[in-house]
Protein backbone atom coordinates (compact mmCIF):
# COMPACT_ATOMS: atom_id res chain seq x y z
CA UNK A 1 0.00 0.00 0.00
CA UNK A 2 1.30 3.68 -0.61
CA UNK A 3 -0.18 7.35 -1.23
CA UNK A 4 1.58 6.64 -4.70
CA UNK A 5 -0.23 5.54 -7.44
CA UNK A 6 2.19 3.52 -8.84
CA UNK A 7 1.19 0.25 -7.66
CA UNK A 8 -2.30 -0.10 -9.42
CA UNK A 9 -2.35 -3.02 -11.14
CA UNK A 10 -5.39 -4.53 -13.26
CA UNK A 11 -6.91 -7.65 -12.24
CA UNK A 12 -7.11 -9.19 -15.59
CA UNK A 13 -3.56 -8.97 -16.24
CA UNK A 14 -0.31 -11.30 -15.35
CA UNK A 15 1.08 -8.88 -12.19
CA UNK A 16 4.42 -8.45 -10.58
CA UNK A 17 4.58 -6.75 -7.21
CA UNK A 18 4.68 -5.12 -10.02
CA UNK A 19 7.00 -8.27 -10.55
CA UNK A 20 5.85 -7.13 -10.85
CA UNK A 21 5.71 -5.18 -14.64
CA UNK A 22 6.47 -7.87 -16.71
CA UNK A 23 2.86 -8.16 -17.19
CA UNK A 24 0.86 -8.92 -20.32
CA UNK A 25 -3.23 -10.09 -20.55
CA UNK A 26 -4.29 -13.30 -18.44
CA UNK A 27 -2.89 -16.10 -20.79
CA UNK A 28 -5.92 -17.04 -22.72
CA UNK A 29 -7.60 -20.80 -23.68
CA UNK A 30 -6.57 -23.65 -21.22
CA UNK A 31 -5.40 -21.75 -18.88
CA UNK A 32 -7.80 -18.61 -18.36
CA UNK A 33 -8.31 -18.35 -14.52
CA UNK A 34 -12.02 -19.78 -13.47
CA UNK A 35 -13.72 -17.42 -11.31
CA UNK A 36 -12.97 -19.34 -8.56
CA UNK A 37 -9.34 -18.99 -8.77
CA UNK A 38 -7.77 -17.25 -6.04
CA UNK A 39 -4.85 -14.81 -6.19
CA UNK A 40 -4.07 -15.63 -2.73
CA UNK A 41 -1.82 -17.92 -0.96
CA UNK A 42 -2.77 -21.63 -1.19
CA UNK A 43 -2.68 -24.85 0.78
CA UNK A 44 0.31 -27.44 0.18
CA UNK A 45 -2.92 -29.36 -0.67
CA UNK A 46 -4.24 -27.71 -2.86
CA UNK A 47 -0.90 -27.59 -4.81
CA UNK A 48 -0.02 -31.49 -4.45
CA UNK A 49 -3.49 -32.73 -4.97
CA UNK A 50 -3.62 -34.81 -7.87
CA UNK A 51 -5.52 -33.86 -10.91
CA UNK A 52 -8.76 -36.10 -10.85
CA UNK A 53 -9.10 -34.68 -14.88
CA UNK A 54 -8.93 -37.13 -17.63
CA UNK A 55 -5.11 -36.54 -19.27
CA UNK A 56 -4.35 -36.40 -22.48
CA UNK A 57 -1.84 -38.91 -23.87
CA UNK A 58 0.93 -37.48 -25.06
CA UNK A 59 1.27 -36.02 -21.48
CA UNK A 60 0.86 -39.55 -20.38
CA UNK A 61 3.95 -40.38 -22.72
CA UNK A 62 6.04 -37.39 -20.85
CA UNK A 63 5.65 -38.98 -17.74
CA UNK A 64 6.88 -42.33 -19.22
CA UNK A 65 9.65 -40.86 -20.76
CA UNK A 66 11.01 -39.41 -17.52
CA UNK A 67 9.66 -39.80 -14.07
CA UNK A 68 9.36 -37.13 -11.72
CA UNK A 69 11.62 -37.53 -8.53
CA UNK A 70 9.90 -37.46 -4.89
CA UNK A 71 9.51 -33.87 -3.52
CA UNK A 72 11.85 -33.15 -0.94
CA UNK A 73 11.01 -32.27 2.70
CA UNK A 74 9.18 -34.81 5.07
CA UNK A 75 5.95 -34.34 4.89
CA UNK A 76 3.42 -31.61 2.15
CA UNK A 77 3.23 -29.35 5.46
CA UNK A 78 6.93 -28.86 5.72
CA UNK A 79 6.89 -28.39 2.01
CA UNK A 80 4.10 -25.63 2.48
CA UNK A 81 5.80 -24.02 5.33
CA UNK A 82 9.10 -23.73 3.62
CA UNK A 83 8.15 -22.90 -0.02
CA UNK A 84 4.56 -21.25 0.62
CA UNK A 85 4.30 -20.06 3.86
CA UNK A 86 8.28 -18.21 4.42
CA UNK A 87 8.27 -17.28 0.78
CA UNK A 88 11.13 -14.15 -0.07
CA UNK A 89 8.07 -11.88 -0.33
CA UNK A 90 6.80 -12.76 3.53
CA UNK A 91 10.03 -12.96 5.13
CA UNK A 92 10.97 -9.51 3.88
CA UNK A 93 7.54 -8.14 4.85
CA UNK A 94 8.01 -9.88 8.27
CA UNK A 95 11.66 -8.82 9.24
CA UNK A 96 10.53 -4.97 7.91
CA UNK A 97 7.13 -5.23 10.34
CA UNK A 98 9.63 -6.79 13.28
CA UNK A 99 11.92 -4.14 12.40
CA UNK A 100 9.60 -1.15 13.23
CA UNK A 101 7.86 -3.59 16.17
CA UNK A 102 11.36 -3.16 18.17
CA UNK A 103 11.53 -0.08 17.28
CA UNK A 104 8.19 0.89 19.11
CA UNK A 105 8.50 -0.92 21.43
CA UNK A 106 11.55 0.58 22.44
CA UNK A 107 10.28 4.25 21.79
CA UNK A 108 8.03 3.64 24.35
CA UNK A 109 9.67 1.59 26.82
CA UNK A 110 12.39 4.68 26.69
CA UNK A 111 9.90 7.33 27.19
CA UNK A 112 7.72 5.26 29.97
CA UNK A 113 4.62 4.94 28.02
CA UNK A 114 4.66 8.41 26.24
CA UNK A 115 6.93 8.98 23.23
CA UNK A 116 6.78 12.24 21.91
CA UNK A 117 5.16 13.06 18.95
CA UNK A 118 7.99 14.15 16.65
CA UNK A 119 9.74 11.20 16.94
CA UNK A 120 6.48 8.81 16.39
CA UNK A 121 5.69 11.45 13.16
CA UNK A 122 9.56 10.79 12.14
CA UNK A 123 9.11 6.77 12.24
CA UNK A 124 5.60 7.21 9.92
CA UNK A 125 7.29 9.35 7.24
CA UNK A 126 10.83 6.93 6.92
CA UNK A 127 8.33 4.24 6.57
CA UNK A 128 5.95 6.26 4.15
CA UNK A 129 9.58 7.23 2.36
CA UNK A 130 10.70 3.19 1.96
CA UNK A 131 7.06 2.15 0.77
CA UNK A 132 7.16 4.81 -2.26
CA UNK A 133 10.86 4.39 -2.74
CA UNK A 134 9.87 0.56 -3.97
CA UNK A 135 7.28 1.71 -6.29
CA UNK A 136 9.64 4.38 -7.92
CA UNK A 137 10.86 3.28 -11.17
CA UNK A 138 14.29 3.88 -11.11
CA UNK A 139 14.43 2.81 -7.61
CA UNK A 140 13.50 -0.27 -8.14
CA UNK A 141 15.28 -0.26 -11.56
CA UNK A 142 18.82 0.54 -9.29
CA UNK A 143 17.82 -2.95 -7.03
CA UNK A 144 17.68 -5.09 -9.75
CA UNK A 145 20.53 -4.14 -10.95
CA UNK A 146 22.74 -4.35 -7.79
CA UNK A 147 21.51 -7.72 -7.26
CA UNK A 148 22.08 -9.52 -11.10
CA UNK A 149 24.66 -6.98 -12.76
CA UNK A 150 27.79 -7.32 -10.70
CA UNK A 151 27.28 -11.48 -10.37
CA UNK A 152 29.49 -13.61 -12.24
CA UNK A 153 28.16 -16.88 -12.78
CA UNK A 154 31.29 -17.91 -11.24
CA UNK A 155 29.23 -17.50 -8.16
CA UNK A 156 27.88 -20.62 -6.33
CA UNK A 157 24.46 -21.33 -7.55
CA UNK A 158 23.05 -21.60 -4.31
CA UNK A 159 23.81 -17.51 -3.94
CA UNK A 160 22.50 -16.75 -7.23
CA UNK A 161 19.38 -18.40 -6.98
CA UNK A 162 18.67 -16.51 -3.95
CA UNK A 163 19.79 -13.19 -5.57
CA UNK A 164 17.50 -13.72 -8.52
CA UNK A 165 14.61 -13.47 -5.73
CA UNK A 166 14.71 -9.54 -5.99
CA UNK A 167 11.70 -9.45 -7.71
CA UNK A 168 10.61 -10.10 -4.18
CA UNK A 169 10.79 -6.43 -3.48
CA UNK A 170 7.46 -5.73 -2.85
CA UNK A 171 7.69 -7.69 0.90
CA UNK A 172 9.78 -3.85 1.69
CA UNK A 173 6.53 -2.17 0.16
CA UNK A 174 3.58 -3.99 1.80
CA UNK A 175 6.02 -4.08 5.32
CA UNK A 176 6.80 -0.46 5.45
CA UNK A 177 3.10 0.65 4.75
CA UNK A 178 1.80 -1.29 7.34
CA UNK A 179 4.32 -0.28 9.58
CA UNK A 180 3.93 3.49 8.68
CA UNK A 181 -0.31 2.93 9.12
CA UNK A 182 0.39 1.71 12.83
CA UNK A 183 2.74 4.34 13.80
CA UNK A 184 0.88 7.47 12.05
CA UNK A 185 -2.42 5.97 14.17
CA UNK A 186 0.09 6.25 17.40
CA UNK A 187 1.09 9.56 16.08
CA UNK A 188 -2.38 10.73 15.95
CA UNK A 189 -3.28 9.09 19.66
CA UNK A 190 -0.35 11.44 21.06
CA UNK A 191 -1.06 14.54 18.86
CA UNK A 192 -4.48 13.80 20.41
CA UNK A 193 -3.28 14.04 24.14
CA UNK A 194 -1.12 17.22 23.12
CA UNK A 195 -3.84 19.22 21.24
CA UNK A 196 -6.30 18.12 25.18
CA UNK A 197 -3.09 19.50 27.70
CA UNK A 198 -1.88 22.26 25.72
CA UNK A 199 -5.25 23.71 22.76
CA UNK A 200 -4.30 26.02 20.19
CA UNK A 201 -5.91 26.89 16.77
CA UNK A 202 -2.43 24.95 14.87
CA UNK A 203 -2.50 21.47 17.69
CA UNK A 204 -6.56 21.42 16.17
CA UNK A 205 -6.04 21.62 12.85
CA UNK A 206 -3.16 19.40 13.36
CA UNK A 207 -5.47 16.82 14.96
CA UNK A 208 -8.20 17.60 11.85
CA UNK A 209 -5.29 16.47 9.32
CA UNK A 210 -4.67 13.46 11.30
CA UNK A 211 -7.53 11.75 11.25
CA UNK A 212 -8.09 12.93 7.17
CA UNK A 213 -5.00 10.86 6.92
CA UNK A 214 -5.05 8.15 9.10
CA UNK A 215 -9.69 7.39 7.05
CA UNK A 216 -7.14 7.97 3.96
CA UNK A 217 -4.63 5.62 4.69
CA UNK A 218 -7.37 3.05 6.09
CA UNK A 219 -8.72 3.50 2.52
CA UNK A 220 -5.73 2.52 1.23
CA UNK A 221 -4.72 -0.63 3.60
CA UNK A 222 -8.02 -2.35 3.27
CA UNK A 223 -8.53 -2.36 -0.66
CA UNK A 224 -4.79 -3.08 -0.90
CA UNK A 225 -6.31 -6.57 0.49
CA UNK A 226 -5.93 -9.47 -2.13
CA UNK A 227 -9.39 -10.52 -1.82
CA UNK A 228 -10.77 -7.10 -2.04
CA UNK A 229 -8.12 -6.16 -4.70
CA UNK A 230 -9.28 -9.45 -6.83
CA UNK A 231 -12.94 -8.89 -6.55
CA UNK A 232 -13.22 -5.19 -6.61
CA UNK A 233 -10.27 -3.97 -8.57
CA UNK A 234 -12.25 -0.75 -10.27
CA UNK A 235 -12.11 0.37 -6.92
CA UNK A 236 -9.37 -0.74 -5.34
CA UNK A 237 -7.65 1.35 -8.24
CA UNK A 238 -9.78 4.67 -7.77
CA UNK A 239 -8.93 3.92 -3.67
CA UNK A 240 -5.29 4.23 -3.98
CA UNK A 241 -5.14 7.01 -6.41
CA UNK A 242 -7.42 9.71 -5.02
CA UNK A 243 -7.21 8.13 -1.62
CA UNK A 244 -3.21 9.02 -2.49
CA UNK A 245 -3.70 12.01 -3.81
CA UNK A 246 -5.97 13.45 -1.44
CA UNK A 247 -3.24 12.01 1.25
CA UNK A 248 -0.14 13.94 -0.57
CA UNK A 249 -1.86 17.12 -0.32
CA UNK A 250 -3.23 16.51 3.13
CA UNK A 251 0.42 15.92 4.54
CA UNK A 252 1.63 18.75 3.20
CA UNK A 253 -0.52 21.23 5.24
CA UNK A 254 -0.53 18.81 8.16
CA UNK A 255 3.37 19.39 8.38
CA UNK A 256 2.61 22.99 8.35
CA UNK A 257 0.58 22.68 11.10
CA UNK A 258 2.78 20.60 13.32
CA UNK A 259 5.43 22.70 12.78
CA UNK A 260 3.14 25.34 13.79
CA UNK A 261 1.79 23.59 17.34
CA UNK A 262 5.24 21.85 18.39
CA UNK A 263 7.53 24.82 17.39
CA UNK A 264 5.26 27.24 19.65
CA UNK A 265 6.45 24.92 22.81
CA UNK A 266 9.89 25.46 22.37
CA UNK A 267 11.43 28.22 24.32
CA UNK A 268 13.21 30.71 21.84
CA UNK A 269 10.46 29.40 19.00
CA UNK A 270 12.46 29.20 15.47
CA UNK A 271 10.65 29.87 12.20
CA UNK A 272 8.49 28.29 10.84
CA UNK A 273 10.87 26.81 7.55
CA UNK A 274 13.61 26.99 10.17
CA UNK A 275 11.27 24.64 12.71
CA UNK A 276 10.85 22.33 9.47
CA UNK A 277 13.96 21.86 7.68
CA UNK A 278 15.28 20.80 11.22
CA UNK A 279 12.79 17.18 11.10
CA UNK A 280 13.55 14.70 9.59
CA UNK A 281 10.03 13.84 8.58
CA UNK A 282 10.30 16.76 6.58
CA UNK A 283 13.03 15.86 4.91
CA UNK A 284 11.77 11.94 4.35
CA UNK A 285 8.58 13.72 2.93
CA UNK A 286 10.36 15.69 0.45
CA UNK A 287 11.36 12.40 -0.88
CA UNK A 288 8.05 10.28 -0.84
CA UNK A 289 6.58 13.34 -2.88
CA UNK A 290 9.27 13.26 -5.20
CA UNK A 291 8.72 9.59 -5.81
CA UNK A 292 5.25 10.44 -6.86
CA UNK A 293 5.85 13.81 -8.97
CA UNK A 294 8.80 11.91 -10.95
CA UNK A 295 6.48 9.57 -11.64
CA UNK A 296 3.61 11.35 -12.63
CA UNK A 297 6.28 13.93 -14.32
CA UNK A 298 6.96 11.27 -16.99
CA UNK A 299 3.09 11.30 -18.08
CA UNK A 300 2.86 12.08 -21.91
CA UNK A 301 0.59 10.85 -25.02
CA UNK A 302 2.48 9.11 -27.55
CA UNK A 303 1.26 7.88 -31.14
CA UNK A 304 1.11 4.02 -31.29
CA UNK A 305 0.91 1.78 -34.75
CA UNK A 306 -1.48 -0.93 -34.10
CA UNK A 307 -0.34 -4.86 -35.84
CA UNK A 308 -3.92 -7.24 -35.44
CA UNK A 309 -2.63 -10.56 -35.01
CA UNK A 310 -6.06 -11.84 -34.30
CA UNK A 311 -9.09 -11.38 -33.19
CA UNK A 312 -7.76 -12.46 -30.24
CA UNK A 313 -4.58 -10.65 -29.80
CA UNK A 314 -3.08 -7.04 -31.20
CA UNK A 315 0.87 -5.64 -31.00
CA UNK A 316 1.03 -2.39 -30.12
CA UNK A 317 4.27 -0.81 -31.67
CA UNK A 318 5.51 2.37 -30.60
CA UNK A 319 8.42 4.37 -32.18
CA UNK A 320 8.81 7.27 -29.68
CA UNK A 321 12.13 5.81 -28.08
CA UNK A 322 14.18 2.62 -27.93
CA UNK A 323 13.70 -0.30 -25.65
CA UNK A 324 16.50 -2.27 -24.06
CA UNK A 325 15.25 -6.00 -23.17
CA UNK A 326 13.67 -6.77 -19.74
CA UNK A 327 11.54 -3.63 -19.25
CA UNK A 328 7.68 -2.74 -18.57
CA UNK A 329 5.87 0.13 -19.30
CA UNK A 330 2.53 1.20 -18.39
CA UNK A 331 -0.33 2.20 -20.76
CA UNK A 332 -3.59 3.59 -20.43
CA UNK A 333 -6.45 5.39 -22.67
CA UNK A 334 -7.62 7.10 -19.77
CA UNK A 335 -4.22 8.57 -17.77
CA UNK A 336 -6.85 9.40 -14.63
CA UNK A 337 -8.68 6.46 -14.02
CA UNK A 338 -6.49 2.86 -14.91
CA UNK A 339 -3.48 1.72 -16.45
CA UNK A 340 -1.92 -1.57 -17.62
CA UNK A 341 1.27 -2.61 -17.50
CA UNK A 342 3.03 -5.23 -20.05
CA UNK A 343 6.44 -6.17 -21.13
CA UNK A 344 7.95 -4.10 -23.55
CA UNK A 345 9.79 -6.38 -26.80
CA UNK A 346 13.04 -4.57 -28.30
CA UNK A 347 12.05 -3.50 -32.23
CA UNK A 348 14.85 -3.83 -35.06
CA UNK A 349 15.02 -2.78 -38.59
CA UNK A 350 15.80 -5.00 -41.37
CA UNK A 351 19.55 -4.83 -40.40
CA UNK A 352 19.00 -5.06 -37.12
CA UNK A 353 19.26 -1.35 -35.79
CA UNK A 354 17.11 -0.82 -32.82
CA UNK A 355 13.59 0.97 -34.07
CA UNK A 356 11.17 1.71 -30.99
CA UNK A 357 9.42 -1.15 -29.00
CA UNK A 358 6.08 -3.22 -28.98
CA UNK A 359 3.49 -4.23 -26.51
CA UNK A 360 1.77 -7.63 -27.15
CA UNK A 361 -2.04 -7.34 -25.78
CA UNK A 362 -4.76 -10.19 -25.53
CA UNK A 363 -8.53 -10.36 -24.92
CA UNK A 364 -8.52 -10.99 -20.81
CA UNK A 365 -10.74 -7.84 -20.27
CA UNK A 366 -13.24 -4.95 -20.97
CA UNK A 367 -10.27 -2.89 -21.73
CA UNK A 368 -8.15 -5.49 -23.70
CA UNK A 369 -11.29 -5.64 -25.83
CA UNK A 370 -11.59 -2.60 -26.77
CA UNK A 371 -8.09 -2.17 -27.51
CA UNK A 372 -8.09 -4.72 -29.98
CA UNK A 373 -11.39 -4.53 -31.79
CA UNK A 374 -10.82 -0.46 -31.65
CA UNK A 375 -6.84 -0.39 -32.32
CA UNK A 376 -5.81 3.01 -30.64
CA UNK A 377 -3.71 5.75 -32.62
CA UNK A 378 -2.43 7.25 -29.21
CA UNK A 379 -1.63 5.92 -25.63
CA UNK A 380 -0.74 7.63 -22.63
CA UNK A 381 2.54 6.39 -21.13
CA UNK A 382 3.98 7.38 -17.02
CA UNK A 383 6.87 6.38 -15.40
CA UNK A 384 10.16 5.35 -16.05
CA UNK A 385 10.45 2.07 -17.27
CA UNK A 386 10.66 -0.65 -15.06
CA UNK A 387 12.66 -4.14 -14.79
CA UNK A 388 10.47 -7.11 -13.63
CA UNK A 389 10.93 -10.84 -13.21
CA UNK A 390 12.77 -11.89 -16.28
CA UNK A 391 15.76 -9.49 -15.89
CA UNK A 392 16.88 -11.80 -12.97
CA UNK A 393 17.74 -14.37 -15.68
CA UNK A 394 20.65 -12.72 -16.62
CA UNK A 395 22.13 -14.52 -13.20
CA UNK A 396 21.83 -18.03 -14.95
CA UNK A 397 24.09 -19.93 -17.70
CA UNK A 398 20.75 -22.21 -18.91
CA UNK A 399 17.42 -21.38 -18.26
CA UNK A 400 13.93 -22.79 -19.63
CA UNK A 401 11.08 -20.49 -20.05
CA UNK A 402 7.53 -22.02 -19.69
CA UNK A 403 4.71 -19.77 -21.23
CA UNK A 404 1.00 -19.98 -21.30
CA UNK A 405 -1.20 -18.11 -24.11
CA UNK A 406 0.36 -14.87 -23.87
CA UNK A 407 2.48 -15.07 -21.21
CA UNK A 408 5.17 -15.57 -24.10
CA UNK A 409 4.95 -11.87 -24.74
CA UNK A 410 7.61 -11.00 -21.48
CA UNK A 411 9.79 -13.70 -22.75
CA UNK A 412 9.85 -12.29 -26.40
CA UNK A 413 12.50 -9.26 -24.48
CA UNK A 414 14.38 -12.01 -23.30
CA UNK A 415 14.62 -13.74 -26.81
CA UNK A 416 16.50 -10.41 -28.03
CA UNK A 417 19.41 -10.70 -25.71
CA UNK A 418 22.44 -12.99 -25.65
CA UNK A 419 22.64 -12.89 -21.91
CA UNK A 420 22.20 -16.83 -21.24
CA UNK A 421 24.42 -19.46 -22.99
CA UNK A 422 21.26 -21.56 -23.51
CA UNK A 423 17.33 -20.91 -23.42
CA UNK A 424 14.62 -23.57 -23.83
CA UNK A 425 11.14 -22.86 -23.98
CA UNK A 426 7.52 -24.47 -23.41
CA UNK A 427 4.89 -22.72 -24.69
CA UNK A 428 1.35 -23.91 -24.30
CA UNK A 429 -1.37 -22.22 -26.18
CA UNK A 430 -4.37 -22.89 -28.54
CA UNK A 431 -3.62 -22.36 -32.27
CA UNK A 432 -0.15 -20.70 -31.17
CA UNK A 433 0.36 -19.38 -35.36
CA UNK A 434 -3.36 -18.27 -35.73
CA UNK A 435 -3.85 -16.27 -32.95
CA UNK A 436 -0.36 -14.94 -32.50
CA UNK A 437 0.82 -14.69 -35.93
CA UNK A 438 4.33 -16.06 -38.25
CA UNK A 439 6.55 -13.18 -36.49
CA UNK A 440 6.01 -14.27 -33.00
CA UNK A 441 6.51 -17.90 -33.93
CA UNK A 442 9.67 -16.95 -35.67
CA UNK A 443 10.93 -14.68 -32.29
CA UNK A 444 10.58 -18.06 -30.65
CA UNK A 445 11.81 -20.43 -32.75
CA UNK A 446 14.77 -18.11 -33.16
CA UNK A 447 15.61 -17.86 -29.45
CA UNK A 448 15.09 -21.91 -29.11
CA UNK A 449 15.06 -23.65 -32.68
CA UNK A 450 14.10 -26.60 -30.57
CA UNK A 451 11.03 -24.71 -28.63
CA UNK A 452 8.33 -27.00 -27.48
CA UNK A 453 5.04 -25.61 -28.83
CA UNK A 454 2.05 -26.96 -27.35
CA UNK A 455 -0.80 -26.35 -29.57
CA UNK A 456 -4.02 -27.17 -26.56
CA UNK A 457 -7.03 -27.65 -29.37
CA UNK A 458 -4.56 -30.53 -31.13
CA UNK A 459 -3.06 -32.24 -28.39
CA UNK A 460 -5.14 -31.13 -25.34
CA UNK A 461 -4.06 -29.79 -21.57
CA UNK A 462 0.03 -30.83 -21.43
CA UNK A 463 1.01 -31.69 -17.48
CA UNK A 464 3.11 -28.77 -16.89
CA UNK A 465 5.29 -29.58 -14.47
CA UNK A 466 6.37 -32.66 -16.01
CA UNK A 467 7.22 -31.31 -19.37
CA UNK A 468 8.87 -28.62 -17.39
CA UNK A 469 11.20 -31.03 -15.89
CA UNK A 470 11.78 -32.94 -18.64
CA UNK A 471 13.20 -29.94 -20.40
CA UNK A 472 15.39 -29.02 -17.07
CA UNK A 473 16.48 -32.15 -16.94
CA UNK A 474 17.69 -32.46 -21.19
CA UNK A 475 18.78 -29.25 -21.17
CA UNK A 476 20.44 -28.99 -18.28
CA UNK A 477 19.30 -25.78 -16.76
CA UNK A 478 19.94 -23.51 -13.77
CA UNK A 479 16.59 -22.11 -13.50
CA UNK A 480 13.00 -22.47 -14.56
CA UNK A 481 10.98 -18.93 -15.12
CA UNK A 482 7.13 -19.34 -15.96
CA UNK A 483 4.54 -16.43 -16.92
CA UNK A 484 1.38 -17.37 -16.45
CA UNK A 485 -1.94 -17.29 -14.50
CA UNK A 486 -1.50 -16.98 -10.43
CA UNK A 487 -2.82 -20.90 -10.28
CA UNK A 488 -0.60 -22.27 -12.98
CA UNK A 489 2.27 -20.29 -11.56
CA UNK A 490 2.52 -21.09 -8.20
CA UNK A 491 1.78 -24.89 -9.53
CA UNK A 492 5.01 -25.19 -11.68
CA UNK A 493 6.97 -22.79 -9.53
CA UNK A 494 6.10 -24.77 -6.19
CA UNK A 495 6.54 -28.44 -8.58
CA UNK A 496 10.04 -27.31 -9.46
CA UNK A 497 11.43 -25.88 -6.18
CA UNK A 498 10.12 -29.09 -3.95
CA UNK A 499 12.08 -30.99 -6.05
CA UNK A 500 15.00 -28.82 -5.59
CA UNK A 501 15.30 -26.84 -9.22
CA UNK A 502 15.13 -23.10 -8.99
CA UNK A 503 12.23 -21.35 -9.96
CA UNK A 504 10.78 -17.72 -10.52
CA UNK A 505 7.36 -16.54 -11.63
CA UNK A 506 5.13 -13.41 -10.66
CA UNK A 507 3.85 -13.08 -7.46
CA UNK A 508 0.28 -11.77 -7.39
CA UNK A 509 -0.54 -10.76 -3.82
CA UNK A 510 2.20 -8.14 -3.16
Amino acid sequence: MSVSSDIEKHSTDIEKDPAEVYAVAVPSGDVTPTSSSRTGSIHSGDIEKKDSEPKDPQVEQVKLDLELPPKLGYTSFTRWLHHIAFSYYRKTFTVVFAANLIAFIVMVAKNRGTPSAQGVGNAASANLMVTLLFRQENFVNLWYEIATDIVPWSTPLWIRRRLAKVYSYGGFHSGAGVAAVVWYIMYTAVTTKDHIHHPTKWSLANVITSYILILMFCFILGSAHPTFRRKYHDYFEAMHRFAGWVAVCTFWMHQCFAGNQYRLLEPNPPSLGRYLISTSSFWTFVVSSCCTALSWGRLRQVDVYPETLSSHVIRLHFKYRNMKPFYGLKVSDSPVTEWHSYASIPGQTLDGKPDGFSLVVSNAGDWTNRIIHNPPKKLWVRGYPLHGLLYTSKLFRKIVVVATGSGIGPPLSLFFCNYNEQIRVFWSTPAPETTYGPKIIETVKKADPNAWIWDTRKQGRPDMVACTYKMVVESGAEAVYIISNPKLTRKVVYGMESRGIPAYGAIFDS
